[in-house]
């Protein structure tokens, strides 16, 4: 049995999903395809998970769903829960402690 390499296998399931959503909207591919800026043997190859496709593509159907913020955030710096910490801590605002005057 060969194994899928990670990235190939990310790729197959992105695919997988853009199909699975684009069938779910209820456009065929020629649709599609013209939506995106691409021909439909460009759009199979998306779908198939092919790692010839251009970026700029996978670009575009992302903003045609609507999830082009997801694509924004791919390569964002992961957060340091440390840092995360250290920052919870500064906006936490403590309340007084009362002094009781003695009587």
């Amino acid at each position: 049995m060969v194994s899928i390499p990670e990235p190939l296998s990310a790729l197959i399931d992105l695919g997988e999903r853009l199909r699975a959503r684009r069938i779910e909207l209820g456009q065929t591919q020629r649709v599609f395809a013209e939506r995106i800026g691409v021909s439909i043997p460009t759009l199979r190859a998306m779908e198939a998970g092919r790692p010839t496709v251009a970026v700029s593509h996978w670009a575009n159907a992302m903003w045609a769903l609507g999830r082009l913020d997801d694509l924004a955030a791919a390569l964002r710096p992961k957060e340091s829960l440390f840092a995360r910490a250290q920052l919870e801590q500064s906006l936490r605002k403590r309340a007084r402690q009362r002094v009781r005057l003695r009587s």
